[in-house]
């Protein structure tokens, strides 16, 4: 009777229930997720996701910035947690999406990524630009020429050859021969101020220059300064020769005579081509700091920066002194600044705003032309009286690219490559004929045919 009770009781309380209250459940036929999307910082972060599915799901269509770490697969709940999708920073300026698709058999499902990009800045407050020349009297061309520069700035770009060593236009006749155009500006090399006049070098042989000039080309000049070398012969590497800058600017030292006898040579040089109406954009003493402030600490290439920014910015000015002395006012002069940024300022030694008219960074080997940008920009802010040119470049993205990203150089120079062939395959060290053609596509990019036919009073 007691057990008759007992087992009435249990009926009524539920006590035949299911003997196993926690079933497994049934698998599901879809692939579910937590979250279907996400919009990422441009910064990147870090997206957490659980996934119920069939079976343990894979990943696919992940791009390579875009890493994912599986969770824990529960088989008896259908359930993944803890999948991690890390996204690296966008670098560029534009939104870039993708679609991952988790499957598991015949189901799937997708989850969408979509980054911003980095906001453009602005391109420079050119209103602080000066609007004159350092030189106290420029010549009425170099007069015309700069205040045309200061109208185009960061609107166009003057495209450039560097001659194939020094004393011509073999660069330029080769661009012109495959593309068609010939660059706005050529620049000239005084390497070889010792050996000249010579029968394979003459800087007084003024056709070359006049031949540029006659052709309504502007004219420009770099001075790799050799000296004399230890054991004999020239150089200007700071490794091959005990010159030095400081004895340059100490009077009556063996090289302080040096000095002045290849000053007043270049002078007479430089003379012949003002006589003639012709200014020029000069670049000397160029990349002065070397290595001195980069990573690599092992000081200036060139011997003209060997003892640091304080002697550097004197013989500066010993040489702008000694042009103006010699009556030398054809010249618009461009120091060359080795900085990517802060990090490796080197404006110590920077000779000041009274001596340098615009500002020129060297650049080779960088293919992220946001990168480029960003160092003209840095430049542009560093120095914001100074306009600011791409003096030396090779193996950058065209200046279409460049110019895209913001990098609004007044002018741009390839170096040469001295054992190019003159075909249209060559592949140039620096720019190829294939870079040439996308550069000249580039509408802010000027050629010589697109200068104005009364830029200089001839």
């Amino acid at each position: 009777m007691l057990a008759t009770a007992i087992a009435a009781l249990l009926w009524s309380c539920g006590g035949n229930a299911d003997p196993d209250p926690d079933p497994t459940p049934a698998a599901p036929k879809n692939v579910t997720l937590s979250a279907t999307s996400a919009n990422v910082a441009q910064a990147g972060e870090e997206i957490t996701l659980d996934i119920t599915s069939p079976s343990r799901p894979a990943v696919s269509g992940a791009p390579d910035w875009i890493s994912v770490r599986e969770g824990i697969y529960n088989s008896q709940t259908y359930v993944m947690t803890g999948v991690k999708l890390t996204v690296a920073a966008n670098t560029t300026y534009e939104t870039r999406t993708a679609t991952l698709t988790f499957k598991a058999g015949t189901a799937s499902a997708t989850f969408q990524v979509s980054q911003a990009g980095r906001t453009k800045p602005a391109d420079p407050d050119n209103k602080n630009l000066s609007k004159s020349l350092v030189t106290a009297s420029p010549s009425a061309n170099a007069k015309a020429l700069y205040d045309w520069l200061l109208g185009i700035y960061c609107k166009q770009t003057l495209s450039c050859a560097m001659a194939d060593v020094a004393w011509n236009q073999d660069e330029a006749d080769w661009i012109q021969k495959w593309t068609g155009k010939y660059t706005a500006v050529n620049t000239y090399d005084y390497i070889h101020l010792a050996s000249s006049p010579a029968n394979w070098i003459d800087y007084g042989d003024m056709a070359v220059a006049d031949k540029w000039y006659n052709a309504g080309g502007i004219v420009s000049a770099c001075w790799h300064w050799n000296v004399e070398k230890i054991g004999g012969g020239l150089t200007c590497t700071t490794s091959e020769t005990n010159y030095t800058p400081t004895n340059v600017l100490k009077e009556g030292t063996k090289e302080n005579l040096q000095a002045k006898a290849d000053l007043e040579k270049i002078a007479g040089y430089l003379k012949q081509l003002q006589d003639r109406g012709i200014a020029v954009i000069w670049r000397p003493l160029h990349e002065a700091a070397g290595n001195t402030y980069t990573q690599w600490h092992t000081g200036a290439w060139f011997w003209w920066g060997r003892d640091g920014g304080d002697t550097f910015r004197e013989l500066w000015k010993f040489v702008f002194n000694y042009f103006k002395d010699a009556g030398l006012n054809n010249l618009i002069w461009v120091w060359t600044c080795q900085a990517t940024g802060a990090d490796d300022d080197d404006s110590a030694f920077y000779p000041g705003d009274d001596y340098v008219d615009l500002i020129a960074a060297d650049i080779y080997n960088v293919s992220d032309a946001d990168a480029i940008a960003d160092r003209f920009r840095f430049l542009a802010g560093k120095y914001p009286k100074k306009m600011v040119t791409l003096g030396e470049c090779g193996n950058v993205p065209d200046m279409g690219k460049q110019w895209e990203a913001g990098a609004k150089w007044l002018y741009f120079m390839p170096w040469y490559d001295h054992d190019h062939s003159d075909t249209k395959d060559y592949q140039h060290t620096h720019a190829t004929i294939d870079w040439w053609m996308k550069t000249f596509a580039c509408e802010a990019v000027l050629t010589r045919d697109e200068l104005p036919s009364d830029l200089f009073t001839k």
